[in-house]
């Protein structure tokens, strides 16, 4: 049982490296629309990773989509499950902020770090076997 989890999780290694890829990238466009709007703008921390999460939405769905999971298939429903998972993590990083920076004063940075750290160990697996899943014809 365990080399075969091994075995399956070891053929994944690619697919994930994309997925990290993007992810990667997403947490240095994510953070940096974030300080921009903090430091920059002017604008309270909530207000802000309410605004930069459109961004890293749009950014994130096309990416894997087209890249991480090579799917072709019409995206109305991909994106329906897409922006459904997303709403969750949106909430979830709005009352991580809210709670963490708001509440508790922890550094808005470090609260986003975080509540990123915790949104990866999830979306991998629902963006593959929910979001882009390809159902045979």
């Amino acid at each position: 049982m365990a080399h075969k989890s091994f075995v399956y999780m070891w053929s994944l290694r690619h697919q994930f490296a994309k997925y990290f890829v993007v992810g990667f990238s997403g947490l240095f466009l994510d953070m940096g629309t974030l300080v921009l709007f903090k430091e920059k703008f002017g604008w309270t921390p909530v207000f802000a990773v309410v605004v930069n999460q459109v961004l890293l939405l749009t950014y994130n769905f096309c990416l894997n989509k087209y890249w991480s999971f090579k799917n072709k298939e019409m995206p109305h429903k991909q994106l329906a499950k897409f922006l459904t998972l997303a709403g969750f993590n949106y909430l979830f990083s709005v009352a991580a902020m809210w709670l963490f920076n708001g509440q508790w004063n922890f550094d808005y940075r470090l609260v986003r770090l975080g509540a990123i750290a915790v949104m990866v160990s999830w979306n991998f697996f629902l963006y593959k076997y929910w979001v882009y899943k390809v159902y045979s014809q």
